[in-house]
């Protein structure tokens, strides 16, 4: 049978380890400990000071250099991509620093601990994904800062291009963190020559021919004064739509982003001219696309 300690005896055993205990040489070691964190914590936040005005001022050059270019986006997005490699090696070099200060043989551990190197592998995998899916997005040149996309169902402006994850704004604000490794498709709107398809709503009555003449004098008259407008307008005529509803619509090719005005301005000066002309039509015009991205 186990012998059973008093209470007096175990009071005396705590004493004994307490007074054995080099209570100045803890406090003097736990006093180093906490210096050198905050030695290290300090010269962390300078190193990011420093790196960020560097890399601001390197950026700022070039894009002062290539303003209003195509290749200004392509600098703000390699801009944003190295403020965040700075991040990711400072806070990297600060927890090992900081665990090799207090004595924790980092490399001897994970190299060691065959376990927790595979459960850390495993933790890790999404990370490295994101990563690699990263650097193909930005070496293919899929998206760039500024421009208009859809991921994922997001529709937005690009805020920024990382390697973990891409940043959308969507057209109500909401800034949207998308992992990389989910992106599986992008729809960039920013690239090419887009049509603003215009749909003039008409009743079945509607004396059409009339319609389209009308249309025809408007474009004839209101293209020249659009830079951003290429080419002609194409009538394509009378559209039903899944509704049931018809439609006289107009598609106008324009420049990258003029798409929205354009659609909005004709159709304005459509239906004013139809007006003018005693057209009857419908209360409730549609115009295409609905979705436009935020005015800046």
């Amino acid at each position: 049978m186990l012998s059973t300690i008093k209470l007096p005896e175990l009071a005396t055993n705590w004493q004994h380890y307490f007074h054995f205990l080099n209570w100045q040489q803890l406090l003097a070691t736990a006093t180093e400990k906490i210096g050198i964190i905050l030695l290290l914590t300090l010269l962390l936040l300078i190193c990011r000071r420093v790196g960020k005005a560097f890399i601001n001022h390197f950026f700022k050059r070039y894009r002062e250099k290539y303003q209003n270019t195509v290749t200004e986006k392509r600098i703000q997005t390699f801009h944003t991509l190295t403020m965040n490699i700075l991040t990711y090696c400072l806070w990297f070099f600060w927890i090992y620093s900081i665990l090799s200060a207090i004595g924790v043989p980092v490399g001897t551990l994970i190299a060691s601990a065959g376990i927790f190197s595979l459960a850390i592998g495993l933790g890790a995998q999404g990370f490295v994904t994101d990563i690699v899916s990263g650097f193909f997005i930005l070496l293919e040149k899929q998206i760039e800062v500024g421009e208009y996309v859809q991921i994922n169902g997001i529709r937005g402006t690009v805020s920024s291009v990382g390697l973990r994850t891409t940043q959308i704004v969507a057209d109500d604000g909401t800034l949207n963190f998308v992992p990389n490794r989910t992106i599986t498709t992008i729809a960039n709107m920013s690239r090419n020559n887009m049509t603003a398809m215009i749909q003039v709503g008409i009743l079945p009555e509607t004396p059409i021919d009339r319609v389209i003449q009308i249309i025809s004098d408007v474009n004839e008259k209101e293209v020249p004064h659009y830079s951003d407008i290429i080419g002609q307008p194409k009538i394509i005529g009378t559209v039903s739509l899944p509704d049931g509803k018809l439609v006289v619509q107009v598609n106008i090719t324009t420049k990258n982003g003029a798409q929205y005005q354009v659609s909005h301005d004709f159709l304005a000066k459509y239906l004013s001219k139809l007006n003018e002309q005693g057209i009857s039509l419908p209360s409730s015009p549609l115009i295409i696309p609905k979705n436009e991205p935020p005015k800046s």
